[in-house]
């Protein structure tokens, strides 16, 4: 029987034991309490708690948490009335603070968002509040994080997630960007109109420049093909002379020639020749002709 006692009471402490030892996970704390006080915190590893001395008070995670918030009234300088939701990043930086510093630690970060937001957005009108969402965020972030020390709790960022003007406001801000989205498209439209018309334009002047270009170039050639062929006539005459020179022919080749020549004439299509009375002396006027030439070409 004592035996069976025994082996009772080291079961017991046994179980005991082992429920005192304690594990803690990476980025976690466990805060203890000793006989009610707070005692220490528990960072990762293993511990061991003194059996029905020393009690968890609260396991507290260190990872950065997100908290998104239900959509709060606010009212703007300008008296218009928006419902804005909001999402709060933080961490726990001191797990005793966390613990003992505010009894719901994210009810207290509602709340002083709540209260912020209102005061910020109340400086401000709609149009401002619509176009200053990072300035926003910022001044709750600096608040929150202010406030927040005391509680051990270090507010990462602040992200409004909606901006709800009333429906009134945003049937006319959609009115107003469809408008202009029309405006802009209108603007669009206009300029690839007129970019058209500037490459038709521009097509159609190369294409003159072209055409002008060739014409100057036909004609340029057609001068130069006359002025080639001028030339070549002239230097078939001046050498069908200088081969007559130096041939020296006779009076009475002169005369054969010219009436070879008269012959032609005759079988052109001139219907009426004039034939000089003294041809018999045509060779004697060549002759002399011939003579005349050479003189001039001796001075």
């Amino acid at each position: 029987m004592g035996l069976i006692v025994l082996i009772l009471i080291l079961l017991i402490v046994l179980i005991v034991v082992v429920r005192c030892i304690k594990i803690v996970p990476q980025a976690h704390a466990y805060v203890i309490e000793r006989l009610g006080a707070y005692s220490t915190t528990w960072s990762t590893g293993l511990h061991l708690k003194v059996p029905f001395i020393d009690r968890i008070s609260k396991k507290v995670s260190l990872k950065e948490q997100v908290v998104d918030f239900p959509p709060q009234p606010v009212i703007t300088r300008d008296n218009v009335t928006m419902q804005i939701d909001t999402v709060v990043y933080f961490e726990i930086t001191d797990p005793k603070l966390y613990t003992y510093g505010v009894e719901n630690p994210l009810a207290a970060i509602e709340n002083l968002t709540a209260t912020t937001l209102r005061n910020i957005i109340g400086d401000l009108e709609l149009d401002s509040t619509l176009t200053s969402r990072d300035t926003i965020n910022d001044k709750i972030r600096i608040i929150l994080d202010e406030a927040t020390d005391a509680w051990g709790i270090k507010v990462i960022r602040v992200e409004l997630k909606n901006i709800l003007p009333p429906h009134e406001i945003q049937e006319a801000m959609e009115k107003q960007m469809k408008a202009e989205r029309e405006r802009r498209a209108r603007i669009l439209d206009a300029e690839g109109e007129k970019r058209s018309q500037i490459l038709v334009a521009e097509g159609m002047k190369e294409s003159a420049i072209l055409k002008a270009d060739a014409v100057k170039e036909q004609k340029i050639r057609e001068a130069t093909g006359e002025a080639e062929a001028i030339l070549a006539v002239q230097k078939a005459n001046a050498d069908a002379i200088k081969m007559l020179n130096a041939a020296a022919p006779s009076d009475q080749i002169i005369a054969i020639r010219s009436l070879e020549a008269f012959a032609k004439v005759a079988n052109g299509k001139a219907t009426k020749i004039i034939i000089p009375s003294d041809i018999q002396n045509m060779a004697g006027y060549v002759t002399s002709l011939k003579a005349l030439w050479d003189d001039n070409k001796k001075e």
